[in-house]
C-alpha cells in the first residue's frame, strides 16, 4: 500500500517495526563500510574500554532508522532529508537473538510539494539510541 500525501496529516504514527542486529550482521557491516573498530566485533576488547560488551556501529542502527523511513515511504528516492543524533549504545550479545533496534514514526508536519516531516524513534533495550531523528519525505 502505498502512503499518499492526502492520507497523513501532522500527528499521524507510523506503526513501528522491529530490526535485528546480530554478530553476524556487524561483521557483514564491517566489511561493507570499512570500520572495522574491534568495539563492533570484539567482546573482550570492547569490555577493557569500559563498554558493556560489543556494540553495534552507530551508522547501522542509523540504518535501521532509514529502512524504516524508506519501506514507509516505498522509494528510497522519496527521502530528501535524514538525519539523527546518537544518544545510546546498542549492545549485541554473543548468541542467535543479538539485539532488537524498535523503530517508530510520527507525521509532525505538512511541508507542501508533496512533502512531509518525520520524526523516528529508535530504542533498543528500552533506551533511545537516536534522538532528533527526522526525514523529510516526498510523497505521491
Amino acid at each position: 500500500m502505498t502512503v499518499r500525501y492526502a492520507d497523513v496529516e501532522p500527528g499521524t504514527e507510523i506503526p513501528g517495526k522491529s530490526y535485528r542486529a546480530t554478530r553476524l550482521d556487524l561483521v557483514k557491516y564491517c566489511g561493507a563500510s570499512g570500520d572495522f573498530n574491534v568495539i563492533h566485533w570484539n567482546e573482550r576488547l570492547a569490555r577493557s574500554v569500559g563498554l558493556p560488551g560489543v556494540i553495534a556501529h552507530g551508522m547501522y542502527t542509523m540504518a535501521q532508522a532509514g529502512k524504516f523511513v524508506t519501506e514507509w515511504a516505498g522509494d528510497p528516492g522519496a527521502v530528501l532529508e535524514f538525519g539523527v543524533r546518537f544518544s545510546g549504545m546498542v549492545p549485541v550479545p554473543d548468541d542467535d537473538q543479538g539485539a532488537t533496534i524498535e523503530v517508530s514514526g510520527t507525521v509532525t508536519e505538512k511541508l507542501g510539494d508533496n512533502k512531509v516531516a518525520v520524526d523516528i524513534v529508535a530504542r533498543s533495550g528500552g533506551t533511545k539510541v537516536l534522538t532528533r531523528s527526522r526525514a523529510v519525505v516526498r510523497l505521491p
